[in-house]
Formats: structure tokens, sequence, C-alpha cells
């Protein structure tokens, strides 16, 4: 990572593992898109502007069931709310780049750049040409992305409306959430969002996804806090 070309194509060689992994995602997001009744265009504009698969995911299942405006939109800022912990733990790799700049890589943030980035490499020890590695490895990832959903939407407007493919979002969901189990903190708010999730769909304005959301963050925090204090109070025992 001697230069910006050097730095960019090596970002271009790391983020190619995770490739196998977004792109059928993306395709199942383009075709329930279709599936739900989203216009295609409105579709790969929404796949653009928010660029954020679980969110979008969030967003036609609840545009299906013909959710208010509001509700669709404060579903997807709660499901978003990791990316504000991933930028707060992000920042210090890129104190030196210059504002503007800061804003088109946190729109590029996304779970494996985040992930990549942070396993890689020293917070404390930041290489030079940081910003264009992560250019390379997050821009890349962009163009893999918008391509899978696009042949994901041309696909879905190909099915037949009796072929449904409503059932493709909560599989996908499942396979994102259950790989992520790893902790007992995990699993608690994780069962304790999919009970709440059953008692409350019939909360009015389909706000059941929201408080199943609430639910499980709360359960998992408290989870963790607690398992915390057990650890401190057992050497004292």
């Amino acid at each position: 990572m001697h230069t910006p070309r050097s730095a960019f194509i090596q970002g271009l060689r790391d983020q190619v593992p995770f490739t196998p992994g977004f792109v059928p995602f993306g395709l199942i997001t383009g075709a329930a898109a279709i599936s739900a009744g989203v216009d295609p265009w409105l579709s790969m504009a929404m796949s653009v502007i928010m660029y954020a698969g679980a969110a979008q995911l969030a967003a036609i299942s609840l545009l299906a069931q013909h959710a208010p405006g509001g509700i669709v939109v404060l579903t997807v800022l709660v499901v978003n709310l990791r990316m504000m912990m991933y930028s707060a733990a992000i920042a210090p790799y890129f104190s030196k780049t210059p504002k503007l700049q800061k804003w088109l890589l946190a729109y590029l943030l996304t779970d494996h750049a985040f992930a990549l980035v942070t396993t890689k490499f020293d917070k404390r020890h930041v290489p030079k040409h940081m910003d264009a590695y992560y250019f390379g490895v997050t821009s890349s990832m962009w163009c893999i992305w918008q391509a899978s959903v696009a042949v994901g939407i041309f696909a879905g407007a190909l099915v037949p409306a009796k072929w449904s493919l409503d059932f493709a979002i909560p599989l996908v969901f499942l396979s994102l959430v259950l790989p992520a189990l790893r902790t007992r903190s995990h699993w608690a708010g994780a069962i304790a969002a999919g009970v709440a999730a059953a008692f409350c769909t019939a909360m009015p304005l389909k706000l059941g996804l929201v408080a199943a959301a609430i639910t499980g963050i709360l359960i998992g925090v408290l989870t963790e806090r607690w398992l915390d204090a057990r650890v401190k109070i057992k050497p004292e025992a």
C-alpha cells in the first residue's frame, strides 16, 4: 500500500471472498421488491439511495403490507442503528481524511467493509492511503450489490405473480441472523425479538416489526450486562 493505486487494488482483492455472500442476497432483494409490487425503477432507486440490504428487505416487507410511510422510515432507522456504532468504531481510521470525502465513505459503509477493515488493521497504526484501500473495498461491493439487485429486479419481473416470492424475505433474514448468533446475549435478543414479533403482529400501523426490533435490542443489552456482572462477582466469591 505504498501508493493510492496499490492500496485501491489491494482493497479490490480483499473484498473478493465476500462476493459469494452478498450476490444471492442482492438477487433476492431485487426479486422480493418486484414481488411486493414495488415499481422496478423505484426498487432500483431505493437500492441506490439506502444501500442497506437488511433495511431494504424490511422496507419491502412493510410496503407489501401497505404500512404507512412513517413506519417504513422508522423501521429502516431502527434496523440501521448498528451503523452508528460502526461509524464511531471506524472513525479513527480516517481521522486525516477530508470531511467531504468522509461523507462518501460513510455512505459506502457496510457490515462486510467494517469487519474487514477493523480485523485487518490496528486503528493505532493506520497504514498510509487507508482511504484508497477502503474505497477499493467498498466501491467494488457497491457495484456488485447494485448489479445483483438489478438482475433480481429483472428476474422478478419475469416471474408470474402467482409465484409469490414473499417467503424469500424471512428466509433471507434467517440466513443473515443465525450465523451471527454466537453469544448468550445474541441468542437472548434474537429469541426475545421473535417472541415479540409473534405477539405484536396485531399492532396498528404495522408497528410489530419495530416493537420486536426494540425488544430484541433491549433484551440483548440487558443480558450482556447481566453476564458481565456475574463474571465480575465470581472472583470475589
